[in-house]
């Protein structure tokens, strides 16, 4: 077991990740302000690598205060920017299960991530894999408020290139300032969200 510094948890590294689109990929300006895409992760230990458990309590525990160390890292980086839309991922490393990275991410972590950029309706679209150090993953976004809004579908990919190690995962939430650049497929529109039943 390592020893803890965060929690109960061991956090190797925290990353910040920012990607800031002007154009769209043909080369038309950006309709309104760039969109701005800000992924925080932690690599963190995995206290179940290489053995079988029921009970996951060792990573479910403290994953409130995990969560809260998010949303105070998220709050900093957009630099009063709002937030619009977001999603969360999990990549384990090879002596762990998928469901040890699942665990990271359950409600009682994403709720003050939640708070932290205003609150967020909607549920927030997750998803995971296992792999070795420098696996990519796709993080789904979609908008906080109304996973309907088909402006807001999005994806940002990343990669760590020192993670995660066979006993770590590396827990990411990703967040965009805006929805994608010349959205043209129709729909309910950000700014109709508000008073809208079973919108929110």
């Amino acid at each position: 077991m390592r020893t803890p510094n965060f929690a109960s948890y061991h956090v190797r590294k925290w990353y910040t990740q920012f990607e800031n689109t002007l154009a769209n990929e043909t080369g038309a300006l950006a309709d309104g302000e760039p969109i701005h895409k800000i992924v925080i992760a932690a690599a963190v230990h995995n206290p179940y690598a290489g053995r079988f458990s029921e009970d996951l309590d060792l990573i479910i525990a403290d994953s409130p205060k995990l969560g809260e160390e998010f949303g105070r890292r998220i709050a900093e980086a957009a630099a009063g920017r709002p937030i619009e839309s977001y999603g969360k991922a999990c990549l384990v490393g090879s002596n762990g299960e998928y469901e040890h990275g699942n665990a990271f991410l359950t409600a009682v972590f994403a709720d003050p991530v939640r708070e932290a950029v205003g609150g967020g309706a909607s549920w927030v679209p997750s998803t995971g894999k296992r792999g070795a150090p420098g696996t990519a993953i796709d993080i789904p976004l979609a908008h906080k408020d109304a996973l309907y809004v088909r402006s807001h579908y999005d994806t940002v990919t990343v990669t760590f290139t020192d993670t995660p190690g066979p006993d770590e995962v590396v827990v990411i939430f990703a967040f965009a300032t805006r929805g994608r650049l010349h959205a043209r497929l129709g729909g309910i529109k950000a700014d109709e969200i508000q008073g809208r039943d079973g919108l929110r």
